[in-house]
C-alpha cells in the first residue's frame, strides 16, 4: 500500500513530525512518500493520505489547506488523516484552563473534516527558535514586540513517542483494511 504523507511547515518543525511519521509507516512495510503538500504532483496514486501542518494564529498553513479543499474528492474516498502541530510548550491548559489540544484544532478543521471524512485527527506540540528568521508579517511584528517574544516558550516540544504511537496505529489500521480495486477494475 502507498501512503503520501504531505505537510506545510513553516520553521521545520512539522516537516520533522511528517518525516518521523514516514518512517513508522515504512518501519511497517508501507511504502510511504513524504513530500510538501504544495508540492504533490500526482495524488491519484496514493492509496492513503496522511496530510499534516503547522497551525499559526489558529489557521492551518495555506499549502496543506489548499492541498485537502483541491483534492476532497480523492481523499474522502480513501483512507485519510490529519494532523497539525503548533501549540509549545508543556501545558495541557491553558490559563483559563482549557485543553490546549482542543483549542489548538485550527479552524479550517470542520470544514475539512466535513469534506474528507479523515479516519483520524491529531494534535502535536510544535517546537519554537526564537532565534530563527522571522516568516511572515505576524512573526516580523512579533519580533518588535519583546514581551510577546518572551511569552513564548523556547524549544522543542514534539512528543515522539505520541508521534509514533499515531503512526503506528495508522499503519495498523492499513494492514487491516483490503487493498484498494485498481481504477477500471
Amino acid at each position: 500500500m502507498k501512503v503520501l504523507v504531505a505537510y506545510a511547515t513553516r520553521h521545520g518543525a512539522t516537516a520533522g513530525i511528517a518525516e518521523r511519521i514516514g518512517e513508522r509507516l515504512r518501519s511497517h512495510g508501507l511504502e510511504a512518500d513524504v513530500v510538501p503538500a504544495g508540492s504533490v504532483k500526482d495524488p491519484a496514486r496514493y492509496d492513503a493520505y496522511v496530510v499534516g501542518a503547522a497551525a499559526y494564529m489558529f489557521h492551518w498553513l495555506g499549502d496543506a489547506t489548499t492541498f485537502v479543499r483541491r483534492n476532497r474528492e480523492l481523499l474522502a474516498g480513501r483512507p485519510t488523516w490529519l494532523f497539525t502541530s503548533g501549540p509549545i510548550g508543556t501545558d495541557l491548559v491553558d490559563k483559563d484552563g482549557r485543553d490546549v489540544m482542543e483549542t489548538s484544532i485550527p479552524r479550517e478543521f470542520p470544514e475539512l473534516r466535513a469534506a474528507v471524512h479523515p479516519r483520524g485527527e491529531q494534535v502535536f506540540f510544535g517546537a519554537w527558535d526564537p532565534t530563527a528568521p522571522p516568516v511572515g508579517m505576524a512573526e516580523r511584528l512579533m519580533r518588535l514586540m519583546p514581551a510577546a517574544r518572551s511569552a513564548l516558550p523556547a524549544g522543542d516540544f514534539r512528543d515522539w513517542p505520541a508521534i509514533d504511537a499515531w503512526a503506528d496505529a495508522i499503519a495498523a489500521e492499513l494492514a487491516a483494511a483490503p487493498a484498494r480495486m485498481p481504477v477500471g477494475a
